[in-house]
């Protein structure tokens, strides 16, 4: 019996069926991507860093560039549902052995970004709650507390985790539009912060590298498309809505925030803030008061678990994936009688609960070495793989002479020129998305060699010694369906 057949008979390999509409995929994405964390933690780092007070067009130009992206990949949507995401678009258009190498890379970082998440959501947790209650306890076991919630809250379906991270979203962002309607009526806004001069001020690659490290998550739409409704059209409006909603949360609060610094100001006091990191809570106190910076202050602890709950559903479903398809140790495919991952989702917990564990066992800061180590190079591998997928639809649609020039050549074109400068720009600047200098945690791309060397090496070892399971990557991992995708065209 062939590798693929085993791991059919694993389990029962089968994912929750209809079980997420629009709404519940959005929120999944959304809530991976944390606007609340996003504005305390990345556009903050944006105005200290990037093009200070033109902080808020880089995150409108960003979205504009993920836009072009998402028509390319609104239209392979359309003919794949498929839980290995991008891993699977990447089979799709730039073969197996190139979408081995994609595995690789997002197993890697995804896995890599929810151990950083127990530092981030540890470190704040137990500062947060000491400063609020006087109660201290450690920043490893908040955190080893936050991995299991997730863990148990991911057991009972995806549909209930998205209910979790709606109303997490809800509330984020709801103290968020407060304080930015508080800065609109009590100082207003300044359209100083989209001219020329200032959007292009500071450095403006850097701002637009750490706008980016905001809509991380927004891929993972297509993670989810076996468990959708109606997937070859809920993950396209799916993915269109969650690029717009993260632009508008992100771009509107921050220019909130470089007018009520002053846009010409904005650098400065990003700096000034930047090593307490208190920039956001400390405008916060001015507009709101202490009672709802102190809800702030808790809601930011709701969106870091919330983060680390999406992501550990998404790197989940990346192990399912590959030992569904023979990849990996074919127990990853196994499922819980609620539709999800099993064995993968044990795997992926202990594995991040066990890195964060070294860390925290060898006595070491947690904002200083696991969080930038895991979450900068995590942040790096999802780049890539956005990177690596916008090729691939520009590869796949070309190779099959499809006529809408478009939809699937011109936009998704522009939109991987983007992403390659992008990702470039994170290469290059490492230490930034980081937060290091330290030389282990800059050497950390050199993994993507790694990757790279292991998914060329790892095809040629199948394809000589088990061609089945070569053969079988494209049958599992694509699950196109053809009746659908001739529905498509016919639109």
């Amino acid at each position: 019996m062939s590798t693929v057949d085993k791991t059919a008979r694993v389990g029962h390999g089968q994912l929750q069926k209809d079980a997420l509409g629009v709404a519940g995929v959005v929120f999944l994405v959304l809530a991976a991507v944390a606007p609340l964390t996003g504005i305390v933690v990345v556009a903050a780092l944006a105005i200290a860093l990037g093009n200070g007070g033109g902080a808020a067009a880089s995150f409108v130009i960003v979205a504009i560039i993920l836009l072009f992206f998402a028509v390319g990949y609104a239209q392979m949507s359309r003919q794949l549902v498929n839980a290995g995401g991008f891993y699977a678009f990447v089979v799709k258009g730039l073969g197996r052995t190139g979408g081995l190498v994609a595995g690789l890379i997002a197993t890697i970082g995804y896995n890599f970004f929810v151990a950083g998440t127990i530092g981030t959501s540890g470190f704040f947790t137990q500062t947060v709650v000491a400063q609020l209650t006087g109660f201290d306890l450690h920043w490893y076991a908040w955190g080893l507390l936050s991995i299991l919630a997730s863990f148990a809250f991911a057991r009972q379906g995806i549909g209930f985790s998205a209910k979790i991270l709606g109303i997490s979203l809800v509330l984020e962002t709801l103290i968020l539009l407060v304080f930015d309607f508080a800065v609109l009526f009590q100082h207003g806004f300044s359209l100083e912060a989209f001219a020329p001069r200032n959007v292009f001020s500071g450095s403006i690659g850097i701002g637009l590298l750490l706008a980016a490290t905001g809509f991380l998550g927004f891929e993972a739409t297509s993670l989810f498309s076996e468990e959708a409704k109606n997937p070859l059209r809920t993950i396209p409006r799916a993915t269109y809505a969650a690029i717009c909603v993260i632009g508008f949360i992100l771009g509107f609060t921050t220019w909130a925030v470089v007018s009520a610094t002053g846009v010409a100001q904005a650098q400065k006091a990003g700096l000034d803030h930047l090593q307490s990191g208190d920039l956001i809570f400390s405008l916060s106190s001015t507009y709101l008061g202490k009672g709802l910076t102190d809800v702030m202050m808790v809601l930011l602890l709701v969106s870091l678990f919330a983060a680390m709950l999406a992501f550990h559903n998404s790197a989940t479903r990346y192990l399912f994936s590959l030992g569904r398809a023979g990849i990996l140790p074919a127990a990853l495919a196994r499922t819980h009688r609620a539709g999800i991952p099993q064995t993968a989702g044990i795997v992926q917990a202990v594995f991040a609960a066990a890195v964060a564990g070294i860390f925290a066992l060898a006595g070491l800061d947690p904002i200083a070495s696991l969080v930038p180590s895991m979450l900068g190079f995590g942040t790096l591998c999802i780049l890539v793989l956005q990177l690596l997928a916008a090729l691939a639809i520009v590869v796949h649609f070309r190779r099959v002479h499809d006529p809408r020039w478009w939809r699937t050549f011109a936009a998704p074109g522009i939109g991987a020129l983007g992403l390659f400068g992008i990702s470039t720009l994170a290469i290059l600047n490492f230490s930034v998305i980081a937060g290091s200098e330290a030389l282990l945690v800059n050497l950390l791309p050199l993994l993507l060699l790694v990757a790279l060397v292991g998914g060329v090496v790892q095809g040629r070892y199948l394809r000589r010694n088990k061609p089945q399971v070569y053969a079988g990557l494209s049958k599992d991992l694509e699950r196109f369906n053809e009746m659908l995708a001739v529905d498509t065209r016919s639109e």
